[in-house]
């Protein structure tokens, strides 16, 4: 097999241009392609020792047999080719865009001699004025609905169109108002087009505008006495008001702005687009991205940029990112000459909102990517099929007899070596059984792998106890000083007989390590028919014990996904449980205090917020709380510093 020193080119080979790079295996398949202002001092960190590399990194560079590279003369050109080659090659080591959804668009077709407005998932229409993407194709039906009543313009298909002409009779939007019906020659084409662009202009932001001119032609009919004409006008006046009401001016009318989230773990990434014009949210968009090399925030917000306007989509003038990538002020260029193209006046700016109406609407954005991040996480957890394949590829994986239908994860959670606690987490056919949840006391131990280890023969002790009666079973858990805790409340003691349960798979958080202690547990305690392994954070590497080297899974693997959730639940509910004793351990210090009593101390721990403010608050700062005095804040203060050995 080549080794990369055969291929690697010598330093001196490589240019110190701008340029795009891009890695291809023995079949000359492109692996990676990137761009970088200058290509021999990026390449070079290509060509560290395999050790001081990125696990994800280490994969791709290990992978590949030859790298190219392409010179050119600026930044941006550098930039537009990186594009160009990523939409050509589709290189598996790139970031992955997953867009599982075509949005909904209002289409208004000035290509046409007698326009229509209708909503479509296509794009593409020759002449075509679009608006959006919007999330809900029924709230867009609705709001077109209402605009019809002020902008009666023609939404019918071309064959009811014609069959209106052939029988000289309109439809029955015709005759309710929403159509001025130029099938029957009620308005000639050119005004029909006239109520079609002033549709266009308020769906572009023109909004109040027409609202203020509706306005003033209202009063102008009323105080001529044509109630009649006035009335009309109030009904769409109305309409207008309707609409803009079911999108709430958020910013500053003249803003146009693109506004975009980014949610990301170790796995995955959730972006969302807020398109901002006249100051209203006009369109919402998202889409989930699969992150194969290790990336920056920057570097992935440079990404989503490109893809974002990939569609024809034009940018806005001001375009609002969680991180400002190196080369924005090549993306600024690129994006204004796409602006150009559509014929749109205005640079680009990329930047981050820092203070503001737009930081607040930008960390709105944050929030649903955030939670776009949690739906789409839950939805590949509850997929059974997925489920199913991420227990076979496990047993594949890490060489087990049959598939761990049954899986056990541990966590050790503590504060500067106190409060040490450990948390035990159940997955069962690829879900959580929170009720089967467990937390763990540990009074003392060295280190992690010591405490580890003794969660682990306290836990495995029970296993062939067969303990089934429900006394029993709590017995065994008292006796283990063990509490059973369920996700937000204390788990009732029929439950607790499944603690004797035997597991497929003991998953430990932590790598090698903290997985050879676990094994210790199983061998002292004289079990050998139950795996176990553990997951490192952030190179998500899984480590088996006696093996020096981990079992790399593929990152958009199911198997994977389940462990990082298996993980991720252990350590939440090991620092939930961590904090609830260090609450309960500062509550009893603090009663100790002369005259401070549980309704002062509550409110102490109200007031600061946090156990960690109230030990670093000084006496003048604790005094300050209602009903503590100077005597009694110098006796608080001095306990706290006493206690964490200050």
């Amino acid at each position: 097999m080549s080794t990369r020193e055969h291929w690697r080119p010598a330093r001196g080979e490589i240019p110190v241009e701008p340029g795009v790079y891009r890695f291809h295996d023995e079949s000359g398949r492109v692996l990676y392609v990137g761009k970088a202002k200058n290509l021999r001092s990026r390449l070079s960190n290509y060509f560290q020792p395999l050790t001081s590399l990125h696990e994800r990194t280490r994969r791709m560079v290990t992978s590949a047999r030859g790298v190219e590279w392409t010179v050119v003369g600026s930044e941006l050109e550098a930039l537009q080719l990186e594009y160009t080659w990523i939409k050509e090659f589709d290189p598996p080591f790139n970031v992955q865009f997953r867009d599982d959804k075509t949005y909904p668009y209002v289409a208004i077709t000035l290509g046409e001699r007698v326009p229509r407005v209708m909503v479509t998932r296509t794009r593409g229409m020759e002449g075509a004025r679009y608006f959006g993407p919007y999330t809900k194709v029924w709230a867009v039906r609705e709001t077109i609905d209402i605009l019809l009543k002020a902008f009666p313009m023609r939404s019918c298909s071309n064959a009811i169109y014609q069959r209106a002409q052939r029988t000289g009779r309109p439809c029955l939007l015709g005759d309710i108002g929403k159509c001025a019906a130029p099938c029957v020659g009620r308005v000639t084409p050119e005004q029909h087009r006239g109520i079609a662009l002033d549709l266009a202009s308020f769906m572009a932001g023109n909004d109040e505008r027409f609202v203020r001119d509706l306005k003033q032609r209202m009063a102008a009919a009323a105080a001529e006495l044509d109630y009649e004409s006035a009335a009309r006008l109030r009904d769409q006046v109305g309409a207008l008001e309707t609409a803009l009401a079911k999108n709430a001016i958020v910013l500053a009318e003249d803003v146009d702005a693109d506004i975009f989230g980014v949610a990301y773990d170790e796995l995955a990434a959730a972006v969302q687009l807020f398109i901002v014009r006249g100051g209203r949210i006009r369109g919402v968009r998202g889409w989930v991205v699969d992150t194969e090399l290790d990336v920056t925030l920057a570097e992935l917000v440079d990404t989503v940029l490109q893809k974002a306007y990939d569609d024809g989509t034009v940018p806005a003038r001001e375009v609002i990112v969680p991180a400002v990538p190196d080369d924005a002020a090549a993306l600024q260029t690129l994006l204004g000459e796409r602006r150009r193209a559509a014929n749109e006046r205005g640079a680009v700016t990329v930047r981050v909102a820092q203070r503001g109406e737009k930081a607040a609407l930008a960390q709105t954005v944050a929030t649903n990517a955030q939670g776009a991040l949690r739906l789409y996480k839950t939805r590949r957890s509850g997929d059974f099929t997925a489920r199913s394949q991420a227990l076979a590829d496990l047993q594949e994986a890490l060489g087990l007899e049959s598939a761990p239908l049954r899986l056990e994860c541990f966590d050790v959670s503590h504060l500067g070596g106190t409060n040490q606690v450990a948390s035990m987490v159940v997955f069962e056919d690829g879900l959580p059984r929170k009720n089967q949840y467990r937390t763990f006391a540990i009074p003392q131990a060295r280190d992690d792998t010591d405490a580890l280890y003794q969660v682990l023969r306290r836990r495995l002790a029970h296993l062939d106890r067969g303990v089934s009666e429900e006394t029993g079973a709590a017995a065994v858990l008292a006796d283990s000083g063990d509490a059973a805790v369920g996700d937000g409340e204390v788990v009732q003691e029929s439950t607790r007989q499944s603690f004797h349960y035997r597991p497929g798979l003991l998953v430990v958080d932590g790598g090698q390590p903290q997985v050879e202690a676990a094994a210790r547990a199983l061998h002292d305690e004289g079990i050998d028919d139950i795996a176990v392994c553990g997951i490192a954070k952030r190179l998500e590497e899984i480590w088996l014990p006696g093996n020096p080297y981990p079992v790399i899974l593929p990152r958009t693997s199911d198997a994977l996904f389940l462990l990082q959730r298996l993980r991720d639940e252990a350590h939440r509910f090991a620092l939930r449980y961590q904090r609830t004793t260090r609450s309960r351990d500062i509550r009893s210090r603090l009663s100790t205090v002369p005259g401070l009593g549980p309704t002062r101390i509550k409110r102490l721990l109200q007031h600061f917020g946090s156990v960690a403010r109230l030990r670093a608050a000084s006496t003048e700062e604790i005094e300050k709380v209602d009903g503590i005095g100077a005597v009694v804040a110098a006796a608080i203060h001095r306990e706290l510093r006493d206690g964490a050995g200050v």
